[in-house]
């Protein structure tokens, strides 16, 4: 996609930048500060900004899954009121990704319509990607981070003071087996999906769809058996899981070529998923026509930009899963 170049914005061909040896590997995001109660260093020992109400900010898409990850958590965790949120249109062009009016981030910037602006006002020499999600600080006016992993766990934990919920989607019981699913998943599934519809090898693709499907056909094994990842509690494992589900059959087995067949074809993923699509506040998070505009405008992958009028999807029947044993979401002591 496009890029800064040394602060200056460089119009490209999509993941142009993420392809080496005709395979797809994402960049790493570089904003990685941390948010915490009342401002005491992270578990990593590091400075951290204090929790407060309106000072910051999440810009996202309703197209991407990584954004899509902080929405739902956001939700879960009754932010509304707390994190303010922008939403980008879906269709990226040649200024990357941007605000359908101008945004207000805040005394340090004017206002804007391109993401690559926070970029730049945080780090006016920056190289590399642009990215959705953002968590801005409006105060100091700088992105506080960029990797939607992160930025997850600072919603998990740090505003609970100023909103009384005490749900805790990353227990620290459960942290080994969390992470655990989380590393298979990432790598074979979230940015397995990327690794199919942006290879540029034929021996890429079938690498990519290989270990997708295989992972998918163990997932569909395991949930035979359990409610959720780890069992018995929906955590964070889950809805890093669930973002890709729920784009899967409306862009991912058609715009990628993720073809071997859909999650609608697999009874305990398909239930799975409708089952976290009906948790309250999940919905909202999901759009799908954003995600088929935005997926099916990539000419790389979809030189016509047809968008396609199907497939019917339902969330909404019920999902069958109440006969394994499951407790929620685990309340923090």
């Amino acid at each position: 996609m496009p890029e800064l170049v040394n602060g200056v914005w460089v119009k490209g061909d999509v993941a142009a930048s993420e392809i080496k040896n005709g395979a797809f590997h994402r960049e790493p995001t570089r904003f990685r500060g941390w948010i915490t109660p009342t401002g005491e260093p992270d578990e990593r020992g590091e400075a951290a900004r204090p929790a407060q109400p309106g000072r910051y900010h999440l810009y996202v898409s309703y197209l991407c899954p990584w954004a899509s990850r902080t929405l739902i958590v956001r939700a879960l965790k009754g932010l509304d009121d707390i994190v303010g949120v922008s939403v980008s249109s879906p269709v990226l062009g040649e200024d990357g990704w941007t605000y359908p009016t101008d945004e207000d981030a805040g005394p340090a910037l004017p206002r804007f319509r391109h993401q690559h602006q926070l970029y730049t006002t945080s780090d006016p020499t920056y190289s590399g990607k642009v990215s959705v999600p953002v968590l801005w600080d409006r105060q100091d006016g700088r992105i506080v981070n960029n990797e939607s992993a992160d930025i997850i766990r600072i919603l998990n934990s740090a505003f609970d003071g100023l909103t009384g919920n005490r749900l805790d989607l990353y227990p620290v019981a459960l942290r080994a087996e969390i992470d655990s699913w989380n590393g298979l998943i990432y790598e074979t599934v979230n940015n397995g999906v990327y690794r199919c519809g942006f290879a540029k090898t034929q021996s890429s693709y079938d690498d990519a769809f290989d270990a997708l499907f295989a992972t998918l056909a163990r997932l569909e094994d395991h949930l035979s058996r359990n409610r959720y990842l780890v069992g018995e509690w929906l955590t964070e494992a889950d809805w890093r899981l669930f973002v890709t589900l729920v784009r899967f059959d409306a862009a991912y087995h058609g715009a990628f070529k993720c073809n071997l067949h859909r999650i609608a074809d697999c009874p305990n993923l398909s239930g799975y998923l409708r089952e976290l699509h009906q948790w309250p506040g999940v919905a909202d998070t999901v759009k799908i026509a954003d995600i088929k505009a935005g997926y099916y405008s990539i000419a790389t992958v979809n030189p016509t930009g047809i968008v396609p009028k199907g497939p019917i999807l339902d969330f909404t029947s019920p999902h069958g899963r109440d006969h394994l044993p499951g407790q929620g979401i685990l309340t923090r002591g």
